[in-house]
């Protein structure tokens, strides 16, 4: 019996070592080094009904609960990003009909995707990449239907895939109310009115259908209208809203696998008459990892609950959780590959290949549905909001209640709820400082360590002193001081610290007991994601502090490495397993040319030199000539545009 859907598809997909026969990791290695679609695997994942799930309740399927789809997307990633992506794809394509499309439009799609249609999403072109308001391919209206022209480019199955949202110009003179989106039916196109370039070849997700489409005066009828004429724009920012926060689920699964390779390495791999895991060193990374890959479940899981619980505060949910998700999982996979040392490169050896396909795969999750600078941007362009909503301090309790409540089942999702801008800031933040005065009130009645409290109080210090910032930033929508893309980040690192705070308020600890004690006994995996979060911001980590990674690491060396959602159902139906045999049989200290080991470490405790902690940089910023989003006339912005090059959408 399983409890949840995720559980269910997470069972019958299998353990490591006891994989469908569709998700053998050699299979699917075989297939990325051909570039052939994962036809099989997605066969599996339609006779399961996830595209049930990609279908809202309200027009026929059972999609009620956006945690629920970002568990099942992060269960497919887990096993492979390609598959992942190349299956729900379907997702991110219908979601404009989701939340403009008419009533039976959206009823009429959702029992196609459930009969196995797939759906794609064609914003970008050649020429112009994230830069919507430039896009060319235009509809013209003929009688009671529209004539399209032009092409869409670098779109996730464009040639697999039956249908297209396709966001075309409606006004020859563009501009923000110049567009509109269209459901184009394939089928009911001439053969000669449109045309599929060979399949574009990629540097990861090598078998999925990255192609395109060219329309050739392609006649549509009327009702493939989605919305509104010169309502395109407004729909995609809406709906990018909904497809960023599932996507992040993408990154979830691939950090889960990533924790999952470095323990089994860790575990198995014996130098110097120990095994890895028992350096010391080496146990700190691993609790670091750990850490980090909480705070983006514990990050992902409040965005997806604010899908229902905060609709109109979206704006800066999406894209809080799209820049620092996919962020927080890349450096989950950085510091992994440094345990992994040159096995984190071989592509048949070493688990067959998983890890180096695992991060070519996961690089491509940054860039589409809008890649970090996009996302960043997004944000800086509602500052003066945030700033100002943050000193009045008033929040929506009852919205941040329900989103960090895992328990209690969220309310039916309407697309009416969604804003273009975040006109009441952000209530997770402004809820911030009655979250410390809890923990500190807590900690006096002894329920959590007094560290807590002084983790608490450093994330309030750090996020009033980047709110008074945000109020004194000087910027022109034409010109975005790189300055700005750092306060983003670390607005970023402070709303997650803060998810993570109201997500251990508003849930009930399960302690465990003496001899089998969860993360959540003592606030452990609160100590360590407040760390975590606090170090990337630039507070230093001292010796002490840093004991919490240690202890979190030895969850990490159990059967099954420990989710929040997994520890509070009680189950491990959303965990995932640990495999505890040998990968590749080494045991031995095989070394390189030079002397050092091939897995990176060195003797004694020590990574290898050049190794670096969980810390990020804070000189993040996009190149020269990145620009600000257009404005709409009722004075909301567009957030697609970024600098030439760069694409939003490459592969939406």
């Amino acid at each position: 019996m399983h409890h949840s859907a995720a559980g269910a598809l997470d069972a019958l997909l299998g353990r490591p070592g006891e994989e469908h026969g569709a998700f053998r990791p050699a299979d699917l290695a075989g297939l990325d080094e051909r570039e052939e679609f994962p036809a099989a695997a997605c066969g599996v994942l339609d006779a399961f009904g996830l595209n049930d799930h990609y279908v809202p309740a309200s027009f026929g399927g059972e999609l009620r609960d956006y945690t629920d789809l970002m568990q099942l997307l992060r269960t497919v990633a887990r096993r492979d990003l390609t598959v992942a992506v190349a299956h729900g794809k379907t997702f991110l394509g219908a979601a404009p009909v989701w939340v403009a499309g008419g009533a039976d439009q959206a009823a009429a799609l959702g029992a196609l995707i459930a009969d196995g249609a797939v759906v794609s999403w064609g914003l970008t072109e050649r020429a112009h990449g994230s830069d919507l308001l430039a896009g060319e391919l235009s509809a013209t209206p003929e009688n009671a239907g529209w004539r399209l022209n032009g092409e869409k480019w670098l779109i996730n199955n464009a040639t697999r895939g039956g249908f297209i949202c396709v966001l075309a110009r409606t006004d020859p003179a563009g501009g923000p109310r110049g567009f509109s989106l269209f459901l184009v039916d394939k089928r009911g196109l001439a053969a000669d009115a449109y045309s599929c370039p060979p399949k574009i070849p990629t540097h990861g997700i090598r078998g999925a259908d990255i192609s395109g489409i060219a329309f050739h005066d392609a006649l549509i009828p009327g009702s493939a209208l989605v919305g509104e004429v010169g309502t395109g724009i407004e729909t995609v920012l809406k709906a990018l809203q909904l497809t960023r926060t599932a996507s992040t689920a993408l990154s979830l699964g691939a950090g889960d696998t990533a924790l999952r390779l470095g323990v089994d390495y860790a575990r198995n791999r014996r130098l110097y008459g120990r095994t890895l895991g028992d350096l010391p060193r080496v146990r700190r990374i691993i609790g670091e990892v750990y850490a980090a890959q909480l705070l983006a479940e514990a990050t992902g899981l409040v965005a997806a609950r604010s899908v229902h619980a905060l609709p109109g505060e979206m704006s800066v949910v999406s894209a809080v959780a799209k820049a620092l998700i996919p962020d927080l999982a890349q450096n989950v996979l950085d510091r992994v590959a440094e345990l992994l040392g040159v096995r984190s490169f071989l592509t048949q050896e070493y688990a067959d290949g998983l890890f180096a396909k695992l991060e070519r795969d996961h690089r491509v999750v940054a860039i589409f549905d809008g890649n970090t600078a996009v996302n960043r941007n997004a944000l800086i362009d509602q500052f003066p909001l945030l700033a100002a909503a943050y000193r009045r301090g008033r929040c929506d309790e009852a919205g941040v209640t329900a989103a960090t409540s895992l328990s209690v089942p969220s309310t039916e999702f309407t697309a009416g709820g969604l804003s273009l801008l975040a006109m009441r800031g952000s209530s997770l933040m402004q809820s911030l400082p009655a979250a410390v005065a809890r923990i500190a009130e807590q900690a006096e009645r002894g329920l959590l360590p007094r560290q807590v409290v002084v983790l608490a109080e450093e994330v309030e210090a750090a996020a009033d002193a980047l709110h008074t910032e945000f109020a004194e930033l000087r910027r022109t929508p034409q010109d975005v001081p790189p300055t700005a893309f750092v306060l983003a980040e670390r607005y970023e690192l402070c709303f997650a610290a803060t998810a993570c705070l109201q997500l251990w308020l508003n849930n009930p600890q399960p302690a465990g007991n003496a001899q089998s004690p969860t993360i959540w006994r003592n606030a452990l995996w609160l100590q360590a994601t407040l760390r975590t979060a606090l170090t990337r911001l630039g507070s230093p980590l001292e010796e002490a502090g840093a004991e919490a990674y240690d202890r979190l690491a030895e969850h990490a060396f159990g059967p099954a490495v420990p989710t929040l959602r997994s520890t509070l159902d009680g189950s491990t139906s959303d965990g995932f397993t640990s495999d505890a045999s040998p990968l590749d049989g080494a045991t031995s200290g095989s070394s390189t040319p030079d002397g050092a080991t091939s897995d990176g470490a060195t003797s004694g405790s020590s990574t290898p030199d050049g190794a670096t902690s969980d810390r990020a940089t804070s000189g993040s910023s996009t190149p020269d000539g990145a620009t600000s989003d257009g404005s709409l006339p009722d004075g909301s912005t567009t957030d697609d545009s970024t600098p030439d090059g760069e694409t939003a959408g490459s592969t939406s």
